[in-house]
């Protein structure tokens, strides 16, 4: 199970090891529930990544509001890390403030974008574009 965002948040700004924050986002990769084989398919891959990357979003009601409920996988372990991180700020939120987000203020916030490769970055803004895409669809 995933802590809250607020808390990933934190522990990060408490991390200043770039190997323990390393250690701490194959952690967080670890957490995520498994992604049942039937939902890793092209419908849910993430283009764009060089690692395989599955996300399905889908809508549940809470008390007759909407939120995200997203689950993913990589086959990567660090990739899994990111994939984490992003179902940890999207999940919960309305479609509409998850289309008003941006993951990839979260990855600056955190301070990887100088500790990560080129091609883990636009992994990265990949599942946030795909994010955003299922959000306002979802939304309309």
């Amino acid at each position: 199970m995933l802590p809250p965002i607020a808390t990933i948040i934190e522990n990060f700004e408490i991390v200043e090891d770039e190997d323990m924050r390393l250690e701490y986002l194959i952690e967080l990769g670890k957490a995520l529930p498994p992604l049942p084989e039937a939902l890793r398919n092209e419908t849910n891959r993430v283009h764009g990544c060089e690692s395989q990357v599955w996300i399905n979003t889908s809508v549940e009601e809470d008390g007759g509001t909407p939120h995200l409920v997203l689950q993913g996988f990589s086959d990567s372990f660090i990739v899994r890390g990111f994939v984490a991180l992003m179902i940890a700020y999207y999940t919960g939120k309305t479609p509409q403030e998850a289309a008003k987000l941006d993951g990839l203020d979260l990855f600056r916030q955190l301070h990887f974008g100088a500790h990560v490769t080129s091609k883990r970055s636009n992994g990265v803004r990949a599942m946030v574009e795909r994010i955003h895409r299922d959000a306002v669809r979802l939304a309309a």
